[in-house]
C-alpha cells in the first residue's frame, strides 16, 4: 500500500511538471508570434535602412481607404505606391516557415493590387476594383498577425451591383470608400479586431 502511495504521489507530480513545463512553451510560441508582429527591417543596395511592418503597412492602407472616401483618386495612386513599397521592403527574416509562407500568399497579391492602384490615377473605378481584391488581402494580414491598433471590418453591401465588399477602418463610424462622396455613410460594422 505504501509504494502505492508513493508510486502515485510520483505519477501525479510528473504530470503538475509537464503541466508547468507545457505553459512555458505555449508563452514561447506566443513570443515568436509577437516577434513576428514586431517592426521588420530591410536593407537596400544605397545602404540607408528602411523599416516596414504590419503597422506600416496598414498605415499606407488606411492612408489609401481615406483618400478613396474622399473620391481622390490621386491621393489614392499615392498611398497605393507606397503600400505597394511596403509590401516590398518587408523583411520576413524574424517570421517562422508557416508565417512566410501565410504572409506571401497575402503579399503576392497585395503587392499586385497596390500596384494596379497606384499606377491608375485618374481611374477611380478601377482602384476601387483593385481596393475590393486587396482589403480582402488586408484583413488577412491583419488577422494573422496583428495591427498595434483596434480595427474594424466594415461591408458596403451595395458595392459590385450588390454583391457587397468589406474593408478596414480605424474608426467605427463608416466612410465608405467603395461609394465615396455619393453615399458616405453606406455601410456597417461587421467586426472589430483587436
Amino acid at each position: 500500500m505504501k509504494n502505492l502511495i508513493i508510486i502515485s504521489a510520483l505519477t501525479i507530480s510528473t504530470f503538475l511538471f509537464a503541466a508547468c513545463n507545457n505553459t512555458n512553451k505555449s508563452t514561447s510560441a506566443n513570443s515568436e508570434t509577437d516577434t513576428a508582429k514586431m517592426t521588420a527591417t530591410a536593407q537596400p543596395e544605397n545602404g540607408a535602412k528602411t523599416t516596414t511592418s504590419v503597422k506600416g503597412l496598414v498605415a499606407s492602407y488606411l492612408q489609401l481607404k481615406n483618400a478613396l472616401t474622399k473620391d481622390n483618386s490621386n491621393e489614392a495612386a499615392t498611398a497605393g505606391k507606397a503600400l505597394a513599397d511596403g509590401f516590398g521592403k518587408f523583411d520576413k527574416s524574424s517570421l517562422t516557415t508557416a508565417q512566410k509562407k501565410s504572409f506571401e500568399d497575402i503579399a503576392d497579391d497585395a503587392h499586385e493590387m497596390s500596384e494596379h492602384i497606384g499606377e491608375s490615377a485618374g481611374k477611380l473605378p478601377h482602384q476601387r476594383e483593385h481596393f475590393d481584391m486587396l482589403s480582402k488581402d488586408m484583413v488577412d494580414l491583419v488577422k494573422l498577425f496583428g495591427a498595434s491598433q483596434p480595427l474594424f471590418v466594415d461591408h458596403c453591401p451595395m458595392y459590385n451591383n450588390n454583391k457587397g465588399a468589406d474593408w478596414l477602418s480605424e474608426t467605427k463610424e463608416i466612410k465608405n470608400p467603395y461609394l465615396g462622396t455619393k453615399m458616405p455613410t453606406c455601410g456597417s460594422v461587421k467586426e472589430e479586431l483587436k
